[in-house]
């Protein structure tokens, strides 16, 4: 007996002890799978995780986020000193309101023109800083769009705005202006540069680039060309109308150029179109310039800056294009001079300086982009893009810009075309192109514009 009460006893032990086991494992179970448990272990992992700015939950008080509240402040401060306070060019920015308030105030237009053109400078050059920016975020090809764009975004705005006044002639004269700066002035302050500061070597730049863009100068040559010659030989077949339509018809075909080159030089030639060094190579290490490439602002703040920038440098060309013939008559100048010396030369100051810039830094590539790319882009897409807007708008200009104009259009893109032809630069090539500029500065003061004189006999 004792011994089956013993085996009795211990076996009712074991059996005790395997249920004492199965509810132990069952409520370490219940506790592994409680609502508590589970969300100690989400915000335990969720530590270990790094969770974006826009997820997190940041601590309120009165039911506003302090923290989120004072990151936007902080972020939009570093965006404002970044853009406006990091040049010192836009020391200027202050002159557009006071160009708004001496309008307001007087009846001086030559103040109101002068202070409106100081005013859109830093813009200009702003602009063309975001509109580089917000290219780091879209690629090349996008990238390439944007600066055909925006590139020439201040002078499309004012001659969008002239067109607007019907001053179809300030329109031809300011684009015709900018082509002749860019080519003769620009290049030419950045070849000398650039040679005094490597007197003792030739500069080298990418010849076939320099080719391409002076293909395509002549091919705006001659979209110009014809409709002066159809008009000077009075060999139209309808009169007042074969010109205009010709206009037309080769803006459309000048722009569908453009826009095969800028697949062509994006997409196809990508390696054709790289900068070189001295021995004519390639350059295929960029790592000397990493910290330059990198963006200084984001994508949105590029795309604000832009939508900021465009509106106010149309409020400052409103008034620059009201104010240009008064400022004519004050100053004692052809609005053709006005036009096509004086606009180009301070509306540009900010590209001036960066090809000088990059010249000396024997980056000769670049200043040929800012140059002679940016005539490209006037003479192939600004002036047809006008001629288009102009067509939409009711407005009739053409490509007629008149003979002393295409004449010095002309010889321009020769002269240019035979300097740019070896792909080497000196201080000599960049002297003889600034003494040309001075040449043609002196044939516009000089001269008066036929249809101006007209306009101005006109009751």
């Amino acid at each position: 007996m004792d011994y089956k009460q013993q085996v009795g006893v211990q076996s009712h032990v074991e059996q005790m002890g395997s249920v004492e086991d199965r509810s132990m494992d069952d409520l370490d179970d219940e506790c592994l799978h409680s609502p508590g448990t589970d969300a100690r272990k989400t915000q335990a992992s969720d530590s270990n995780r790094q969770i974006p700015f826009s997820d997190q939950q940041l601590p309120l008080s009165d039911g506003f986020p302090i923290v989120g509240n004072k990151m936007v402040r902080n972020r939009i401060y570093q965006s404002i000193k970044t853009v406006v306070f990091s040049n010192k060019l836009n020391l200027l920015m202050p002159f557009g309101p006071l160009a708004i308030l001496v309008h307001k105030l007087t009846a001086s237009n030559g103040w109101v023109f002068f202070l409106s053109l100081l005013g859109i400078t830093p813009l200009a050059e702003r602009l063309g800083y975001a509109t580089e920016q917000l290219a780091f975020f879209t690629g090349p090809t996008v990238g390439g769009l944007l600066n055909a764009t925006f590139g020439n975004a201040t002078e499309l705005i004012i001659s969008i705005y002239a067109l607007k006044s019907g001053m179809i002639r300030v329109v031809q004269l300011s684009l015709l202006g900018s082509i002749l700066s860019n080519m003769l002035l620009v290049l030419g302050c950045a070849f000398f540069c650039g040679g005094l500061v490597y007197h003792r070597k030739e500069q080298v730049f990418n010849k076939a680039t320099a080719v391409v863009n002076s293909g395509l100068l002549l091919m705006a040559v001659m979209g110009l060309l014809f409709p002066a010659v159809l008009h000077y030989t009075h060999t139209e077949r309808r009169v007042g109308k074969s010109e205009l339509s010709l206009s037309r018809f080769s803006s459309c075909i000048m722009l569908v150029a453009y826009a095969a080159y800028l697949f062509f030089q994006l997409r196809s030639q990508n390696d054709h179109y790289s900068p070189i060094n001295e021995e004519g190579s390639t350059h295929g290490d960029n790592s000397d310039n990493d910290e330059d490439e990198a963006p200084e602002i984001s994508k949105w703040e590029s795309m604000i800056w832009l939508t900021i920038l465009t509106a106010w440098i149309s409020i400052l060309s409103d008034y620059l294009v009201d104010t240009i013939q008064g400022a004519s008559e004050a100053w004692d100048l052809s609005i053709a001079f006005i036009s096509v010396i004086l606009l180009p030369i301070i509306g540009n100051a900010a590209e001036h300086a960066s090809a000088i810039m990059f010249a000396m830094k024997d980056k000769l590539d670049i200043s040929l982009g800012v140059a002679i790319g940016s005539s490209t882009q006037i003479s192939m897409f600004g002036i047809p893009f006008c001629v288009v807007i102009g067509w939409m708008m009711g407005r009739e200009m053409d490509l007629n810009f008149q003979l002393f104009e295409t004449a010095t259009l002309f010889i321009t893109v020769i002269v240019v075309a035979f300097f740019l032809q070896e792909g080497t630069s000196n201080y000599f090539k960049g002297l003889m192109l600034i003494l040309c500029y001075l040449i043609v500065a002196a044939s516009f003061f000089a001269h008066e514009d036929p249809t101006s004189t007209d306009q101005k006999k006109q009751p």
